[in-house]
């Protein structure tokens, strides 16, 4: 959902073109950032942190400069049962696909957290969820509809951009531009961060609890695919 503020903006055709190169932007700075910082500083978090502090700086920005609020962006608590309600259905339905696929490729596994991980790992699985679907839809997700308005066109693009952020992990690939489409259909009916988020993270244990580690490769993507 737009706000009234974005509605207005996006009708010069200057402004959208400021939100195409604003999604090039952030793009540019995730793919720096897997790739070529990754290769050249391997093992230097600091450095690895500029694109990605550079790219949340430009999107706070942005926000600030068309008057998107918090509310706006998604970090609301009216629209989270909505947005469950369209999430779980199709959650189940993957998760039992996956645990069928990890049954018959001897990948299924449980994971059983124990100590501080009982706290700590579903946590920083929300969080780090958030953070990303933050990116994704309350920045992306908005800026792709300027240009391209709601519907189908631009939940492809919002997933298809998700999912090149995965390359060259064929399985994360896959699975995030799947898992994009769901987001960028649900936030663009129901826009909840929260929702998104714990989506995200009760999908990624999924994930990692069904399928083979040899074909999750970690869940390493860009330059540390191939390390």
């Amino acid at each position: 959902m737009m706000s009234a503020e974005t509605d207005r903006l996006s009708n010069g055709p200057e402004m959208r073109a400021v939100a195409a190169w604003e999604v090039v932007s952030i793009i540019s700075s995730a793919l720096i950032a897997s790739w070529a910082v990754q290769a050249l500083a391997e093992g230097n978090r600091y450095v690895l942190s500029i694109p990605i502090a550079s790219a949340f700086a430009l999107m706070i920005f942005s926000h600030r400069a068309r008057g998107e609020s918090a509310r706006d962006l998604g970090f609301r608590l009216d629209t989270f049962p909505r947005a469950l309600l369209l999430l779980v259905p199709v959650m189940i339905v993957a998760s039992i696909a996956l645990v069928i696929i990890g049954w018959l490729s001897g990948g299924l596994r449980v994971r059983l957290l124990a100590g501080k991980g009982i706290i700590l790992t579903p946590l920083w699985g929300f969080t780090w969820g958030l953070l990303q679907q933050y990116a994704l839809q309350g920045f992306i997700n908005r800026r792709v509809q300027l240009f391209l308005g709601r519907g189908v066109r631009s939940v492809l693009v919002v997933a298809c951009i998700f999912a090149l952020l995965h390359l060259p992990n064929p399985v994360l690939t896959l699975a995030t531009f799947a898992g994009g489409v769901l987001w960028a259909a649900v936030y663009q009916r129901a826009p909840n961060l929260y929702a998104l988020a714990l989506s995200h993270s009760v999908m990624t244990w999924v994930l990692i609890s069904t399928l083979p580690a040899s074909a999750l490769k970690g869940l390493r993507i860009g330059y540390k695919f191939f390390g």
